[in-house]
Order: C-alpha cells, then structure tokens, then sequence
C-alpha cells in the first residue's frame, strides 16, 4: 500500500469514526504513521481526500469525448459517462462512504455539487459541436448534458443505497433512454444508439424491448 493509499485509508477510517469536522490532518497522519509535511505531499487539503481522483477521472472522460469520430458522437457520449460510473463501483465501500459524508458535512456537499458541475459542462460542450448552431440545437444540447449527468447520478445513487445490484446495466437501459430522447444530434428526438456491453445479449434485450415499447 502507498503512502497516498495509507492516508487516505487512515482518514476515511477517522471520518467514520469521530466525523469529518472532528478529525484534523495530524490526526490522520498520525493514524497512517506519517508526518505533516507528507500529507500536504499527497493531498492539497483534508477535502482532497476526500474527492482524490475528480481532476483526473474529469481529464479521461474529456479525452473519451475528444477521440469521438464522426458518426460516433452517441457512443462516446454513453462511454465517457460509464467512465465516471465504472470508478465508483471499482471504489466499492469507499464510495459509499463518500456518499454518507458528503450528505452530512454541508461543505462537502458543495464541493460535490461543484465537481457535477465541472462533469455538465464538458458534456455540454460536446453535445453543442454536436448538435451545430442555433437557439434550439442549444437548447437540446443543454437539455442532453443535464439529463446525461441526471441518468449517471440517479444510477449511481441507487446502487450506493443498496437498491441494486445490476448498476452497470441499469446505466446502459438510463443512457438509452436518455440518448433516445436527446441523442440525434438535430432536432428530431429518434435516433440509433450503439451501447457497447460485454453481457450476453439475453441480458439485454429485455431492457432493450421495454424501451421500445
């Protein structure tokens, strides 16, 4: 385990323990056997623990979008969300986690909702190059990057809570629906949508008719 791990491991064990505002950074090095100056080395603040990978996982999605070819604009669209998805199934108890502090410390709580905001913006510049010039291809643009991050949250919720257990296909039913809605890139609303799944195609043509029903 890393120094960066060990920390943040000690820190999360801490904000359990005696609640985010009561836990300081030495007492968090101290329970990771490290000093001050080692901490401030890993982490700008105590908040950065908090919220470690947001610059780098923002920096990946960007890339997914920036890689999309003509034609391919939905499916990069769909990938580069399941990106931000696919990280906090990986975090498994540590995202739970986030999500009990962040519902209890106001501050924390912002620096999310700042951080949903930095996520809107990169897909609505990407869905304006999409969708072109003009009032109304603006206007879809902002409703698709509103409702791409509200699919992605919504799903994500429900797994943190404990209300499913079949997160990933939920996000590609969600992104389906959402890319059906808002997806053509023009003013019509119907569309072709390519998700890419590694599941047996059993397991999603169910989701798939009661879209299309």
């Amino acid at each position: 385990m890393s120094v960066r791990e060990r920390l943040s491991q000690a820190a999360f064990e801490l904000f359990a323990e005696r609640g985010f505002d009561e836990t300081t950074v030495d007492d968090i090095t101290a329970r990771a056997g490290t000093g001050r100056t080692t901490f401030f080395r890993a982490f700008g603040s105590k908040e950065e623990v908090v919220f470690p990978d947001h610059d780098s996982l923002l920096a990946s999605v960007q890339a997914r979008l920036d890689a999309a070819a003509p034609g391919g604009e939905a499916v990069a669209l769909a990938e580069a969300a399941r990106l931000v998805l696919l990280h906090y199934l990986a975090e498994g108890d540590l995202a739970r986690t986030r999500y009990v502090l962040t519902r209890r410390v106001p501050a924390l709580r912002a620096r999310e909702i700042a951080g949903q905001r930095q996520y809107q913006r990169v897909f609505l510049a990407f869905a304006r190059q999409w969708y072109g010039e003009g009032s109304r291809a603006d206007l879809h643009a902002e409703l698709l990057a509103d409702a791409v991050v509200t699919a992605h949250n919504h799903v994500l919720r429900q797994w943190l809570r404990g209300r499913t257990d079949t997160p990933e296909s939920d996000f590609d039913e969600a992104m389906a629906e959402v890319l059906r809605i808002f997806g053509s890139g023009s003013d019509s609303t119907a569309g072709i949508v390519v998700l890419r799944t590694g599941r047996d195609l059993d397991d999603v043509l169910p989701g798939l008719r009661r879209l299309l029903d």
